[in-house]
Parts: C-alpha cells; sequence; structure tokens
C-alpha cells in the first residue's frame, strides 16, 4: 500500500503548552514545523489546569529561585534530579515573563505586578513560612497560557494537522527518529510524516484509573509510542492523585482554592489536617494531603451519608473572592458538586491526577535510554517535553504550580536544542520502511469484527483494576495481584474487536488503538510499583512505611519486553550550588 508522504524539519506530537511552547521556538527560527493532534489544540488538557506557575518573583512575599529549587526537590521526596531542578527553578521568572509578553493575562495585584498565590509545599527561606510563588490567571491559567501559545504559533506559520492520531515512531536500525506513522481521525487516512527531529509532547496517562482529573483523551499515547520503539519508561510507580477531586466525580478542585485560604474538615468538624503538617496545614504537598484524607475516611471520619469523602470549606472567603479569583471552580461545584461553595462546603476525596514519571530525558529535552552498565545515550533526532516525559524534576511528587513550569520551560530548551541540531543535521535520513509496515500492521489487525470482548468494556475493567490495586495505599500482595491482572488483560486484547454493525465510526477505532496504549502504560506503573519495596513521595506502601535512601534512591526503568526492570541512579549534584542532601520531609 503506498502511503502519503508530508516532510518536514521538526514533528511535535502533542498540542498542549509542552508542545506548541516548543513549536513556537521552532517556527520563530524559520524551520518548517508540524504539530499533529489528536483534538483542536485548545482542547489539550493543558487547558484544565487551574492554580498557576510557580516562579520567585517575590511580588507578595520574599522569595528567590534557591528557595523554589529547595522546596522542589524535598517535594519530590528526594528523587528529583537536582541539575534539572536547579533549571527549572532558575528559568521560571524569565518564563512568567515571556508569557505576560505573549500575551498571557495574569491577574495583578493592585501596584501593577502579577499577582501570586499560595501554594503547597512552598515556602521562604528553605523551609521557613509559606510562600506566595504561585502566577494566577484566576483560576483558569493554564487555559489563558494554552490559548496564547497557540496565537503565537498561529502567527508564526505552524502547520496544524488537527484532529489526527499519532500511530507510532519511525526510527531506521541505527535508532534515530525519523518522523511518525498518523491518522487523519476523520478520514482514517493513513500517512507518513517524514521529520528530521520528532518531540511527543502527547502528556498524561491519567485515564488508566477509573476517577481521574484527566481528560479522555489524556490516554499515555506518547509514552506507548516510546516504549513500542524500545525506549524504557522512567519511575512510573509515582502517579499523583491530588486531594481535592469532587467525591465521586473526579473533576479538579484547584489547590489554588486552599491557596486562597479554604480548608478542610472531616465528619467531626475538625480541621484534620493539623494533625498531620502541623506547620503547613491545608498548604502540605499533595501527597501528604491525599493520605490524611483516606487515612480519615478509613478511620471512620468521613463526610456524607457513607461516609466516603471530606468537606473543603470555603464559603467563609466571602462571595466577592470566590467570584473574583476562583469563578471556574465555583460553576465546576455547581454543577459537578451540586453545591455553592458561597454557601456550602464542596465534597472532595482524591483522584488520579498526574504522571511523574514518562520517557526519560535531559535537561535539553533529548530522550535518553540505557546502553549497559549504568550508562546512557540520546536517541538521535528524538525529543520529549512535558507530563509524557521524565527529566526528573518532579521526582517522587510534583508540587503544585510547577506543571505548567514543567511545559514551558522544558517546551522551550527542547526548541532551542533542535534548531542547533539542525544546524549540524541539515538533510532527511532515508526513511526506514520496514519501521512503517511495522506500524500499518499493528493498524491492520483492528480491522477485525465479531463477537470478541469489546473495547469499551475492557477499558472500563482496566481502570477499575488500577483503583483497586495501584491506589493511594499499596502492599506487595494487592500489587501482586493487580500485576496478575493487568498482564491477563494484555493478553486478551488480541481477542478484542471491533463492533460489527455496519457503521463503525472511526472513533471506535482510535480507542482501541487508545486502550492498547493505556495498558502498555497501565503496565508500565504496576509493575515498577510492585518492585519498588519502600514509601516515597506518592509511593505509599502499607508494608513498607519508611522511605530507603540506602537502597531506593534510584529511578526506575520499564522495558516492554518481557517486562523487564533496570534502575539509574539519582543526579543529586545540581549546577551551580551545594546538593540538598535527604532529610525527613515533614511540613
Amino acid at each position: 500500500m503506498k502511503l502519503p508522504h508530508r516532510r518536514f524539519d521538526c514533528l511535535v506530537i502533542g498540542a498542549g503548552g509542552g508542545g506548541l511552547r516548543a513549536a513556537l521556538q521552532l517556527a520563530q527560527a524559520d524551520l518548517h514545523v508540524a504539530v499533529v493532534t489528536k483534538v483542536f489544540p485548545t482542547r489539550s488538557h493543558t487547558v484544565a489546569a487551574q492554580g498557576g506557575m510557580n516562579a520567585a518573583l517575590g511580588n507578595v512575599t520574599p522569595d528567590n529561585w534557591h528557595w523554589h529549587m529547595y522546596d522542589t526537590v524535598k517535594g519530590s521526596d528526594y528523587l528529583g534530579d537536582q541539575d534539572a531542578i536547579e533549571y527549572m527553578c532558575r528559568a521560571a521568572s524569565r518564563q512568567v515573563i515571556e508569557l505576560e509578553h505573549y500575551g498571557v493575562p495574569f491577574t495583578r495585584l493592585e501596584d501593577g505586578h502579577i499577582y501570586q498565590r499560595a501554594f503547597g509545599g512552598q515556602s521562604q527561606n528553605f523551609g521557613g513560612d509559606q510562600a506566595s510563588r504561585t502566577c494566577a490567571a484566576a483560576d483558569r491559567t493554564g487555559h489563558a497560557i494554552l490559548h496564547a501559545l497557540y496565537q503565537q504559533n498561529i502567527r508564526a506559520k505552524t502547520h496544524f494537522f488537527d484532529e489526527y492520531f499519532a500511530v507510532d515512531l519511525i526510527r531506521n536500525e541505527e535508532g534515530a527518529a525519523l518522523g511518525a506513522v498518523v491518522i487523519e481521525i476523520e478520514t482514517g487516512e493513513v500517512m507518513v510524516i517524514e521529520a528530521k527531529t520528532t518531540l511527543l509532547a502527547t502528556g498524561g496517562a491519567g485515564r488508566i484509573f477509573r476517577t481521574s482529573t484527566n481528560a479522555m483523551i489524556n490516554t499515555g499515547d506518547g509514552m506507548a509510542m516510546a516504549l513500542r520503539a524500545g525506549i524504557p519508561l522512567e519511575d512510573m510507580e509515582f502517579v499523583q492523585f491530588h486531594p481535592t477531586g469532587i467525591a465521586g466525580k473526579g473533576m479538579l478542585i484547584s489547590e489554588g482554592v486552599r491557596g486562597e485560604g479554604g480548608y478542610l474538615v472531616n465528619g467531626d468538624g475538625e480541621r484534620f489536617m493539623e494533625r498531620y503538617a502541623p506547620h503547613a496545614k491545608d498548604l502540605a504537598s499533595r501527597d501528604v494531603v491525599s493520605r490524611a484524607i483516606a487515612i480519615e475516611v478509613r478511620e471512620g471520619r468521613g463526610c456524607g451519608e457513607n461516609k466516603d469523602h471530606v468537606l473543603l470549606k470555603v464559603d467563609h472567603l466571602g462571595p466577592d473572592v470566590i467570584k473574583k479569583r476562583l469563578p471556574a471552580i465555583r460553576e465546576m461545584a455547581i454543577r459537578f458538586g451540586g453545591v455553592d461553595p458561597i454557601e456550602s462546603p464542596i465534597p472532595v476525596y482524591p483522584t488520579a491526577h498526574y504522571t511523574m514519571g514518562g520517557i526519560p530525558t535531559n535537561r535539553y529535552g533529548q530522550v535518553v535510554a540505557p546502553v549497559g552498565h549504568g550508562a546512557e545515550e540520546e536517541v538521535v533526532g528524538l525529543y520529549a517535553a512535558g507530563e509524557c516525559a521524565c527529566v526528573s524534576v518532579h521526582g517522587a511528587n510534583r508540587l503544585g504550580g510547577n506543571s505548567l513550569l514543567d511545559i514551558v520551560v522544558f517546551g522551550r530548551a527542547a526548541g532551542n536544542h533542535i534548531i542547533a541540531y539542525l544546524k549540524e543535521n541539515r538533510y532527511h535520513r532515508p526513511l526506514a520502511n520496514e519501521s512503517v509496515d511495522m506500524a500499518v500492521a499493528r493498524l491492520s489487525k483492528w480491522e477485525r469484527r465479531g463477537d470478541g470482548e469489546s473495547v469499551s468494556a475492557m477499558l472500563a475493567e482496566l481502570q477499575l483494576t488500577m483503583e483497586e490495586y495501584c491506589g493511594v495505599f499499596r502492599s506487595q500482595e494487592v500489587l501482586d495481584e493487580g500485576v496478575s491482572k493487568v498482564l491477563a488483560l494484555g493478553e486478551r486484547l488480541d481477542e478484542a474487536r471491533l463492533s460489527d454493525h455496519s457503521k463503525v465510526f472511526n472513533t471506535a477505532f482510535m480507542e482501541a488503538l487508545e486502550l492498547e496504549n493505556l495498558i502498555d502504560v497501565a503496565t508500565a506503573t504496576v509493575v515498577s510499583a510492585a518492585a519498588r519495596t519502600e514509601s516515597r513521595g506518592a509511593h505509599s506502601r502499607l508494608d513498607y512505611p519508611d522511605r530507603n535512601d540506602a537502597e531506593w534512591m534510584r529511578h526506575s526503568l520499564y522495558c516492554k519486553t518481557d517486562h523487564q526492570l533496570d534502575y539509574k541512579p539519582v543526579r543529586t549534584k545540581p549546577l551551580t550550588v551545594d546538593t540538598f542532601p535527604p532529610k525527613k520531609r515533614v511540613y
């Protein structure tokens, strides 16, 4: 079958903040850039980020990047790579100002400076008083950033393939990335996009869980593409559960609500976070607050008829503050929670939110892969940025406000490195037809129709399995059973069928491909979790309640082949300052 081909200097897969920031850098350098996105760009999941973006501007409280770095290292439970964390925190203030110049309408203080709110895990002077570091555009910060970056890309003449699904990477025998095979969702037409460089910016994989803040599109596509291309995934056991999802629904209630003065209460009306984090209270890091809520419910101090959630009180802030600084949160609470926060508290419970792990990269956005004996090397022409990547700046637990910072800083860094790379590598490498054929062959199996298991039923089973066996609290017995169940689902995938109805929409075809991706990512997550015998950050083991720095100050690397695990050390040496050595993590 002869497929249509398109050629570009760079292919960006994903049109969230990371992909658009990289694409803008490239397009402004007069490179020929293609962005493939399975939804219209302004529907990418960055649009759902509410609370803000961290930067040590010092507009509300005294601040500097070194304090921000300390908080990020501590928040990561000392698993973050300190060279990358320093790079990100140093760049933060400049990136906020750059976004402001791109047109992001940040909320202002009365003196005209950018407003900054308090967020969890943020401090002044290396663990002192609460810092106000998170730059916000009301409670729609991601929405504002995404729209501004999209408009700037239109101005720079970036070429968009809207509503195209990326199937697989194309790599030659030497392992260099040559582009990707994609499908136009509307027509089902398969196309090859050749590129001198390829950037994966496909976001997270929160849909491996039943209850999640993530959009339906967050199916780990880029991570699964990397796995199938022979690239391991790093630190997949670390999945952040946001403490305040709307109970029973999962929709995100931003940490910015607590940053504005909201607080949590249990069924006894007690502000229980004072027992778990006496200093930071409701603004402790997300893993600490999520575990506290889960414990309160498990020990019978929950709220409601079934005592299965806690309450987030904001009514004391007053209507003016809520309407001005939390308008979208109020609308969401009314629509999905059935309460108006001006009058009543919001029912909340932890919900799957963010993937700390992902495709291993260095701080220039280059994808790196192990080559034996603890060494690793860059994959030629392949980059990753955003939630699908693992730099690693978030380690075992991400601080709120650092995700928008991550996508902007490392999207820009990847763009800059690609520009330098293309100056030395001006021509396309010969296309690897065998790699194209493998991708097309994977598509052909979904042309079948019949009476096998339905894709939707298998997806529901996967999500329930991950929620029950790889949730906020874990143990060896539960995780091992989860591994068995997820592996069995993967084996049953060969028997799955699309509907035999005479009219099968292409969206059903995409859902089947997404299920394949989700099973691969879920397998990486639960296998990695079962192997890490300690509690660190978001990975909380009932049978191993303590952090074990002697054995586990290392990143996990999961390979799809035989589900093997390898490890590499955490980079504890920063670029210019002294190391922050591991110590007990209290808030």
